[in-house]
């Protein structure tokens, strides 16, 4: 049976646990998702995405 989940959501996690056991404190968190939100609406948009898609079939090709 194969997991999906969603980048957003595995990314917050991410963040959290950062936040929670790294000591990253809550402002940069903050600005990490206020560049996240700005990236997305800027022209590199398109290929950020593209990216993201390649590497998730990439990581989703692998046999273990």
């Amino acid at each position: 049976m194969a997991l999906s989940i969603s980048a957003v959501v595995l990314l917050a996690v991410i963040v959290f646990l950062l936040v929670r056991r790294s000591g990253l404190k809550a402002g940069h968190a903050v600005v990490c998702v206020l560049l996240g939100f700005y990236l997305a609406s800027s022209t590199v948009a398109p290929t950020l995405s593209q990216l993201t898609n390649n590497v998730a079939s990439m990581i989703s090709g692998l046999k273990f």
